[in-house]
């Protein structure tokens, strides 16, 4: 499947590409605002020349006005690492075919990585379920998109998700801001999810939540007696669905509700994924969404 990505998919992607909207560290020149002053491309300021500094650099123009040695300084574009948390409980062996959750999300991760790593920027893959599973170092050599497509290959859903504790990790793990992508259906606790995620805001970084949904569990289709199974608590239901259908998606609501507020309120981009839904077009239109935004 993921070996031989969807080329139109990865056209339309690509022409869009993945930009930083925040400023972000790096170590070579790239396509992304850093922090840092350099001698780039796009000028920002002068100060005063102090010995040591490359002459090359001094204003002639300022000289001949102020007869004052200035330096002009510039903004310095770097790349940016992309960090891939994906999701691999057991919640996400929901749904067949290309409609499977899981599968849906190991398409996105695969398309994410191809993208960062293609635009010379370097990507990381983590893989979790309740503990890190799979965990890939950021790398933007192009064997590294073959790494990470086997490892979404060879992942086997196990055990429930804990995300909270996890994004933690990750928050005081990583020390160069950059971009973080969480891919999940987000069925764990939702306080706890979001305070992770304030975490990783807090220590500058910019995060996505694509929160991976089927659509029988956003439209709750069923009909006739419907034995529910469990696919972490491994709990059995029988019922009528159209008698508990209204109580549902009350109760879904109120979880969307929450999610997207919350991520919202801390600046997290939030984007639902209904897995019905070609990925093409869901992605496309994220990606020319970021590029619409101002970049803060």
């Amino acid at each position: 499947m993921l070996t031989n990505l969807e080329s139109n998919l990865l056209a339309r992607a690509e022409v869009l590409g993945i930009k930083a909207r925040t400023i972000v560290e790096g170590l070579r020149v790239g396509e992304h605002r850093s922090p840092y002053r350099g001698f780039s491309v796009e000028f920002v300021q002068h100060r005063e020349y102090v010995p040591g500094d490359d002459i090359r650099h001094i204003d002639w123009k300022v000289y001949g006005r102020s007869e004052r040695y200035t330096i002009k300084q510039y903004e310095q574009e770097t790349n940016f690492i992309g960090h891939i948390l994906l999701d691999a409980s057991r919640s996400m062996l929901y749904g067949e075919g290309d409609s499977n959750k899981l599968a849906y999300a190991k398409l996105l991760a695969a398309v994410l990585g191809y993208l960062i790593v293609h635009q010379r920027d370097s990507a990381s893959l983590a893989i979790f379920d309740d503990k890190w599973r799979t965990i890939l170092p950021p790398s933007s050599q192009p064997g590294h998109v073959t790494a990470m497509l086997h490892a979404l290959e060879t992942t086997i859903p196990r055990d429930k998700t804990r995300i909270g504790p996890l994004l933690h990790e990750v928050a005081d793990k990583i020390r160069r801001r950059g971009l973080v992508f969480l891919i999940s259906d987000c069925f764990d606790d939702v306080p706890g999810l979001l305070h992770g995620l304030r975490h990783l805001r807090f220590q500058g970084h910019e995060v996505t939540v694509f929160h991976v949904l089927h659509h029988d569990e956003l439209d709750f289709p069923f009909e006739g007696m419907v034995r529910f199974e469990g696919l972490e608590d491994l709990d059995r239901y029988l019922t009528r669905p159209p008698l508990i259908r209204p109580a549902y998606l009350r109760a879904l609501e109120t979880f969307l509700k929450e999610l997207q507020q919350g991520c919202e309120a801390d600046q997290c981009d939030y984007v639902l994924m209904d897995t019905s839904r070609p990925l093409g077009d869901a992605l496309g239109e994220y990606l020319a969404r970021r590029l619409r935004v101002k970049r803060l």
